[in-house]
């Protein structure tokens, strides 16, 4: 058993003799452990009981020699400095403080000392990180006093005694604890108040700059769409270029197979008869001129629509002004445009009537033919619609227009195309652009026609003759005329009125009011507004009136329908929805002054009320905003004039107003 244990204390020498120490000196832990046992033995030789003369005089001997040493001047100034001496102290006396600064700064990149931002927080890091976690701190301390509480009870109450003191009674102690608690828990409010506007302000500031950053974007998107449509006029040009090319190589083609090669022609032959019908006949087959194509007609020119809409306006924010057109010098009776950035046709009491590229916001020409001012006009696809008061109806086809962009208008570099400058005076379109538009002539009224709509083959017409008539556009005439006088006397004696006779439901109609407001037609059903105040429903397969709706007490100047509901506005300064289904009002709103014209979509309601700004109602949320040139002018700028006449497609609003813009 002893032979055992003799062999493992030896296999543990030899074990542990062959590692390295841990601190790297190559000593064993053998060799330690006796360095170990002779330092504790030299320390009990020196510092032994006084009753051991020999271990005192050792250490007299030891305490003398040091004395000596101490009394050295350089030694003793040294340990006096050291003793002074903090570390800092230490740290700076053996480098001096711009070589500290240059070795803290030395891998710092010029960028980042340059933009090194002014710290203006008056709270430290420590004192944002302490704020910002007080409650958890808390319950980490009740939870830990709860526990110290459970597990010795009577040590709490030597800690709580030790730390509150004895002098102060406990109630008074208690007091002071929450009053210190309270003021801590207000300096953290205070503090995390201060970051909470920190953050704000660093959140603007980032706002600010993706502001800058999209502006930037925006500008580039603009340049690019710009150079779209160059490309897409290039493209324009090399297309009428090729299919010129094609006819000169046909005409050329044609020529070369006419041409027959001559025959030999026998001397005995007599003379031939030039009168004789044979002959006649055989040289017109004969004769090249039969193979000669006709003169080259003039090509319908191609619908200047794009092949790519530009997209930066979707990127504006709401009621953001796209552009504007200096478009008449009078007041704008009439406007309509098919789509978004396509064709727009105005018309104004200077007597014209103009077409408008929205994609360049220039003028392609004037609609010429009527004797006197148009009242109203409709644009759908390339057909335009347009009533004068010269009592004559005429439509135009707008894809036989003769217009090209010119490319003067891009060559400005320092131009922004979405912003016009507005000129004095309307631009001249060329003057034979539209000569091939006029289709025919509607004539059968006999005063001026204030309101039209058409769909399809069907046109309905309203005049100051107070009569409606229906037009087949197919063969151009007219098919049905309904007196509104008649209808109103009908009316009035199906309910028992005294005389018979047509008297205003409402107020007198004003003179200056037109007697037909406006119209829609849509299949068999026709919705008209007069100046009596009435919105009388018609079935055109009878010719009779279907319903009466009656609330209006002034002219009915605009009305539009859908599937279920009709919307009427008026000089009485109120704008009526009623419910086509049952007849009553659905809903009504007023404005300050009378509503000229009005127009919604599937959730705007949009109006002109004599503002100068455009008035909208949105169906799905019930809010009223305005929208338009009038609601933040520039300081030096003019304000703007009434708005007149409003139309919305798809989202995009364009008005006309008194100075004809």
């Amino acid at each position: 058993m002893a032979s055992r244990d003799g062999y493992a204390q030896d296999r543990h020498r030899r074990r542990v003799s062959g590692e390295d120490s841990l601190l790297g000196t190559g000593l064993s832990t053998r060799q330690i452990e006796a360095f170990g046992r002779k330092v504790t033995t030299t320390a009990n030789h020196l510092m032994g009981p006084l009753s051991d003369p020999s271990s005192s005089l050792h250490y007299q001997h030891a305490m003398t020699e040091l004395q000596k040493e101490f009394r050295r001047p350089g030694i003793q100034q040294r340990v006096f400095s050291y003793a002074k001496a903090s570390p800092t102290e230490l740290v700076r006396s053996k480098l001096s403080t711009t070589e500290i600064q240059h070795r803290a700064l030395t891998y710092l990149p010029d960028d980042l000392l340059r933009n090194i931002p002014e710290n203006e927080n008056v709270y430290s890091l420590f004192q944002g990180f302490q704020a910002t976690v007080p409650e958890e701190e808390e319950e980490e301390d009740q939870h830990s006093r709860k526990r110290h509480q459970k597990s010795d009870p009577r040590a709490r109450k030597l800690l709580e005694e030790r730390v509150l003191g004895s002098n102060e009674p406990p109630s008074l102690t208690s007091v002071r604890k929450d009053r210190d608690k309270t003021n801590h828990r207000l300096e953290m409010m205070t503090v995390r108040k201060n970051m909470c506007s920190a953050e704000i302000r660093e959140i603007d500031n980032k706002i600010s700059n993706l502001n800058t950053m999209r502006k930037i974007v925006l500008d580039r998107l603009g340049d690019i769409e710009q150079d779209e449509l160059q490309l897409e006029q290039e493209l324009l040009e090399l297309d009428d270029k090729f299919e010129e090319m094609t006819e000169e190589f046909d005409d050329a083609a044609t020529l070369g197979n006419a041409v027959t090669p001559p025959t030999e022609v026998d001397p005995e032959a007599t003379t031939p008869d030039h009168d004789t019908p044979d002959m006649n006949e055989s040289f017109m087959s004969a004769s090249i001129y039969e193979k000669l194509p006709s003169p080259k007609s003039s090509r319908r020119q191609k619908p200047t629509r794009r092949k790519s809409m530009p997209i930066r306006h979707e990127h504006f924010e709401p009621g953001s002004n796209i552009r504007e057109l200096q478009a008449h010098n009078d007041i704008i009776t009439a406007l309509d445009f098919d789509v978004p950035f396509g064709s727009m046709v105005t018309a104004a009491l200077d007597d014209t009537v103009r077409v408008w590229d929205l994609n360049l916001g220039r003028c392609i020409g004037l609609l010429e033919g009527h004797h006197a001012s148009v009242r109203c006009l409709q644009v759908e696809d390339n057909i335009v619609a347009t009533g004068s008061m010269d009592a004559s109806i005429r439509l135009w086809d707008l894809s036989k227009a003769d217009y090209s962009p010119r490319d003067d208008r891009f060559t400005k570099g320092n131009e922004d195309p979405e912003e016009d400058d507005i000129a004095d005076e309307p631009p001249a379109p060329q003057s034979s652009s539209m000569q091939d538009c006029p289709l025919f002539s509607l004539e059968a009224h006999v005063d001026e026609v204030t309101a039209l709509h058409f769909r399809g083959d069907v046109l309905v017409s309203g005049s100051a003759d107070k009569t409606l008539r229906q037009w087949d556009l197919v063969k151009g005439r007219c098919v049905q005329t309904l007196d509104v006088l008649w209808a109103a006397a009908q009316a009035s004696a199906t309910m028992n009125s005294g005389d018979g006779q047509w008297r205003a439901t409402g107020r007198l109609p004003d003179a200056s009011a037109d007697f037909v407001g406006a119209l829609q037609c849509f299949d068999a059903a026709l919705a008209c507004g007069t100046a009596d105040g009435m919105v009388r429903l018609w079935d055109l397969r009878s010719g009779q009136v279907h319903r009466s709706l009656v609330g209006h007490t002034g002219p009915v100047t605009c009305l539009q329908f859908d599937d279920v509901h009709l919307v009427t506005g008026s000089l009485d300064r109120s704008i009526r929805i009623w419910d086509l289904r049952t007849g009553s009002i659905y809903d009504a709103y007023a404005y300050d002054n009378p509503v000229t014209s009005m127009m919604f979509d599937s959730r705007r309601i949009i109006s002109a009320a004599g503002e100068n700004v455009v008035k909208i109602y949105d169906k799905t949320d019930g809010r009223h905003w305005d929208c338009g040139a009038g609601m933040a002018p520039e300081k030096d700028e003019q304000q703007p004039t009434t708005v007149e006449k409003v139309r919305i497609k798809d989202g995009y609003l364009t008005e006309g107003r008194k100075d004809g813009v």
